[in-house]
């Protein structure tokens, strides 16, 4: 068996540092529409021309370009939906960078992997720790040459990143592919040309703290009028002073909307971005602004009414609660959610997941909730698990950074901390220690259940494992109550307990325990058996038949 990693210690995870809440744009009349179609493609197109140009600088970017790209952009716009336009194309080529990093990285593994099991025998076991050989010549065959493929890729990608070259789809890659599989999508040619043409629109601006409202591009009033400066060669469009449009919808933010008319009335920045959902056939607007993170509190004062561990799933959250002590109470929580359908069905699956659970929370008391700091990066390759399909489906399910974000946003506006813990074996040793002393004759608890009392516990720095058990009947105390918990700070916990030697115990032979001369204080008639052999003293009739039988004699 191989050697335990190194554990991680646990960590109060930090705040969100931004805010983002959307609404419907209603009664938009037919105009309105029109409208916002012919600022989103023309802008669409300059984004388009402007980030082509950014990938063609690549590593040789500087200021002195920057200027000139926006230059050229606010003679077709004007000078706020340049500067919005080329700090998009900034921000995608940064995140095309990092894409690229990763997949680098992914490539490495995946050759490291492959050149491994090559080494090996055909048919060579493998352990838990890394695989073995391939099973038969003919797999064995098929990824030699898969390892060639997959160097010249590594080979492309590394040249591509030292030139500074990436690969961006505006639009997305996943659309555009699409495109191929109409039939297997369920869309026409219409349909996919119209969310084709909706993706890559562009309509959106930052804000700038000390202008009205937080955003002169477009500005959203306290009443909720909406208000969008027009681009240059659409401004015979404008039905404001100004060059101004404003729509006939007005809208309201249910969520944070205080907190939003807090900003604009204060003139603090504010960004906003139009998008058309093309499927409802709706207009959205989003508000975003920066927030400055929560200070984190310390992980002693988060634990002072207990916690909640939380083991996650590919179709649920499994919860326990457990008190100071480490020991869980109640019963074990399940928050189920499906993550089949639209990217907009999965995520409100998870926020309503993840609500139950801070409610649930919030009833219990509890101010921390423990979750495993997960990363599936290494583990969803195809190199790594071979043919175990189901499992890399699996593992490639789980929402986890979608999750942990989501969590940290929700969990701020309840008070409640959230703790991120080390994921190493829990699940395994919580099955081991906790799964068959938690299940009773009305409670069948399950791995992923033990899973969460293994991270809560973790979490509160108490080790996995319980307390030694106690030995069988007829021995020693008489299977005692050594599983209780102690607390964190008492020496010894873990250790069996401390053997007395004396008769009961058997320990030590008759008469030479610690407390053998102490039993004549005892108001008894005479010594115990236990310490030494003792003979009763004869009657005065068996003393006298005793001395005739021996007369006789």
């Amino acid at each position: 068996m191989g050697a335990l990693r190194e554990m991680a210690e646990p960590f109060v995870a930090s705040g969100p540092t931004g805010v983002a809440v959307h609404t419907r744009l209603k009664h938009l009349t037919s105009g309105d529409e029109e409208v916002l179609r012919l600022v989103g493609a023309h802008l669409g197109a300059l984004a388009s021309k402007d980030l082509k140009s950014r990938c063609r600088e690549g590593l040789e970017h500087t200021a002195d370009a920057w200027a000139v790209r926006k230059r050229e952009l606010t003679a077709v716009s004007s000078s706020r939906w340049a500067g919005a336009i080329t700090k998009a194309s900034h921000d995608q080529w940064a995140l095309a960078r990092r894409g690229q990093l990763a997949h680098i990285q992914n490539l490495e593994a995946g050759i490291r992997t492959i050149a491994r099991r090559l080494s090996l025998p055909v048919g060579q076991k493998g352990s838990k720790e890394a695989p073995g050989g391939y099973r038969s010549r003919q797999e064995w065959h098929a990824k030699a040459r898969r390892l060639h493929v997959l160097e010249d890729r590594l080979a492309a990608e590394r040249a591509d990143r030292e030139a500074g070259v990436v690969h961006v789809v505006r639009g997305g890659k996943r659309l555009a592919r699409t495109r191929h599989h109409l039939d297997a999508a369920q869309l026409t040619k219409t349909q996919w040309r119209r969310r084709w043409e909706a993706e890559r629109w562009f309509c959106q601006a930052d804000g700038e703290s000390g202008k009205r409202y937080g955003n002169e591009t477009i500005r959203v009033s306290p009443d909720g009028e909406v208000s969008i400066k027009l681009p240059a060669p659409l401004r015979h469009l404008a039905n404001a002073p100004h060059g101004r449009y404003v729509p006939a919808s007005r809208v309201t933010f249910p969520h944070r909307g205080q907190e939003w008319a807090d900003r604009i009335a204060t003139n603090r920045a504010v960004a906003y971005r139009i998008h058309h959902d093309t499927d409802r056939d709706r207009w959205y607007l989003t508000a975003s602004w920066q927030i400055p993170p929560t200070p984190t509190i310390p992980l002693d004062a988060a634990l002072g009414q207990g916690v909640i561990g939380v083991d996650t799933n590919a179709d649920h959250l499994a919860a326990w609660r457990l008190d100071v002590h480490g020991n869980p109470t109640g019963t074990p929580r399940r928050f189920f959610y499906d993550l089949s359908g639209t990217a907009q069905h999965r995520d409100a699956q998870v926020r309503h997941a993840l609500t139950r659970l801070l409610h649930w929370a919030t009833a219990c008391g509890v101010k921390a909730i423990a979750v495993e700091d997960l990363d599936f990066g290494a583990e969803k390759t195809r190199e790594k698990h071979g043919r175990k399909k189901r499992f890399r489906r699996l593992i490639s399910g789980m929402p986890t950074g979608r999750l942990r974000a989501r969590l940290t946003s929700m969990a701020d506006q309840t008070g409640i901390a959230v703790i991120a813990v080390d994921p190493a074996y829990t699940s395994r040793w919580g099955a081991q220690h906790w799964q068959k002393p938690l299940c009773s004759t009305t409670r069948k608890t399950t791995r992923h259940d033990a899973a969460a009392v293994a991270i809560g516990r973790r979490a509160q720095g108490y080790p996995i494992r319980r307390r030694t058990a106690p030995p069988p009947h007829d021995q020693s105390d008489r299977a005692g109550h050594r599983t209780v918990q102690a607390r964190r700070g008492n020496p010894g916990r873990e250790e069996t307990r401390p053997r007395i030697p004396g008769p009961r115990t058997r320990s030590v032979r008759a008469g030479c325990g610690a407390n053998a001369g102490d039993q004549c204080a005892q108001h008894r008639s005479g010594h115990t058996a236990e310490h030494r052999s003792w003979k009763q003293e004869p009657t005065p009739a068996q003393s006298l038949g005793t001395v005739v039988c021996c007369c006789e004699r």
